[in-house]
């Protein structure tokens, strides 16, 4: 009896243990969002959702996208991250109005699931910029023509070759997840763009829902291959939990804005500048060094032209050398040239959300020519005004009798520009008595007596 009962006890353990084609999931349901260029912020912020919903053990991750495009290396990284990912994603164009153009529509077709919301758009994935010199940007990719019997113009060598790579890459992705790689193609090559109801028509996306609570009615139920295992999704009633970026992905998104990275590091240098030049408040030292790193942080992470970097270093140093050489501004005007050039070709790309606007340029280097100009202009003043220091500043100046020496009736002491001195007259002095200083001999000072004032009193 006894024995029996092991043996039933084993065998069902044996059935437990059994592997299966495909295995239900369970557990909740993980929102992302996703509204700004692809850039080095929200890579970071999908890449850590991602495995954190792991950890929670989410059966599904929704990524709300909205974005004009973005950087191709983040756009790499946070695909990397969907195609490695245990748990299904899906990515969802959302709201109305919003599109998952150039970068967003790769992001689209390297997810498990590809959604819509009415209203919105994708596509015009042709690569803007995949690589290249620094400063260069590769030419758009021409339309066909219409006339069949003119060859097409010939684009130049590295043009071909980004536009290929991007092709074969939006080819692998759609094939991959069984998706239209045909117009995949197209998108790129030609910068085609869809609406909601045609990608879902022409299979480009899978479903098309007017929110997250509708795409898992749609997704109840469905088995998908999630890292060579099936997985069958019970989304309806499923518990949504909504990770917003946090304050460390908005204080890199803040950050790597071209705009602010190039705040930052003016207003570094400034602040370093004013502590080099009155040492003791520490508050410009400590100011701008911590501005000065951040803003190198954010260019390490941004796709920058470094001969922009250097002109624009070098036109600081130019401005701070204008603080303690007498060029009257020579130097110092040369180095706002040179941070103007060096910051219109700072951003090697011409991704949206990733550009420096001419006017902040502007503005930044009308700011630096003021102060120059200012700086200039108390350097001219205080070269015209009169010494107040050494001889020359004591020579001509009044000054009070403090003392008188014992036996020597035409000589005292006078304080004079924080000092006592004791000086010597061709007539007697007395206590309170104003003089003026007429030459100095070593720490002797020669007066004569200014006026007749009454003595002080004892």
């Amino acid at each position: 009896m006894n024995s029996h009962w092991w043996c039933r006890l084993l065998l069902l353990m044996i059935l437990v243990g059994l592997p299966t084609g495909s295995a239900k999931a369970a557990g909740s349901v993980v929102v992302l969002t996703v509204n700004d260029a692809i850039g080095p912020a929200n890579a970071d912020y999908v890449v850590r959702g991602l495995t954190r919903a792991v950890t929670e053990g989410a059966q599904l991750v929704v990524i709300n996208l909205d974005t004009p495009g973005g950087l191709d290396t983040s756009m790499r990284l946070i695909i990397k991250a969907i195609l490695a990912s245990p748990l299904p994603v899906a990515s969802f164009v959302a709201p109305s109005g919003a599109r998952a153009a150039s970068a967003g529509t790769y992001i689209l077709y390297a997810s498990h699931i590809a959604a819509m919301t009415p209203g919105t758009n994708l596509g015009a994935a042709s690569p803007v910029q995949i690589g290249g010199l620094p400063g260069t940007a590769p030419e758009p990719p021409r339309p066909p023509t219409t006339d069949k019997n003119s060859p097409p113009e010939p684009l130049d060598t590295l043009t071909r070759k980004q536009i290929n790579d991007a092709a074969a890459y939006i080819r692998g992705l759609a094939q991959l997840r069984g998706r239209n790689a045909d117009w995949a193609e197209q998108a790129v090559r030609e910068s085609a763009s869809l609406s909601a109801d045609e990608a879902l028509r022409l299979k480009v996306v899978d479903y098309v829902a007017n929110d997250v609570a509708e795409l898992l009615k749609q997704l109840d139920g469905k088995s998908l291959n999630v890292a060579g295992q099936t997985l069958k999704l019970s989304t309806a009633g499923a518990t949504l939990i909504d990770h917003a970026p946090d304050w460390r992905t908005q204080l890199l998104a803040v950050i790597t804005n071209p705009s602010v990275a190039l705040l930052l590091i003016m207003i570094g240098v400034y602040g370093l500048m004013f502590e080099f030049m009155n040492p003791g408040s520490g508050v410009g030292g400590v100011l701008g060094g911590i501005c000065l790193l951040l803003g190198l942080y954010a260019l390490q992470l941004l796709p920058v032209n470094y001969a922009g970097v250097g002109l624009i270093l070098l036109g600081l140093a130019f401005m701070i050398a204008e603080a303690f050489l007498p060029s009257f501004g020579v130097i110092g005007f040369g180095g706002v040239v040179a941070f103007v050039v060096g910051a219109v070709i700072l951003m090697d790309t011409d991704v949206p959300g990733f550009g420096i606007p001419l006017t902040l340029i502007i503005g930044m280097a009308l700011t630096s020519a003021l102060l120059l100009m200012t700086l200039v202009g108390m350097a001219l003043k205080a070269r015209r005004r009169a010494l107040v220091s050494g001889d020359a500043g004591l020579v001509g100046s009044l000054a009070t009798v403090t003392g008188l020496l014992p036996g020597l009736p035409m000589s005292g002491w006078v304080q004079l520009q924080g000092e006592k001195w004791q000086v010597r007259s061709n007539s007697p002095l007395r206590l309170g008595q104003q003089v003026r200083v007429v030459a100095r001999k070593g720490v002797l000072l020669d007066v004569t007596v200014q006026d007749e004032t009454p003595p002080l009193e004892d």
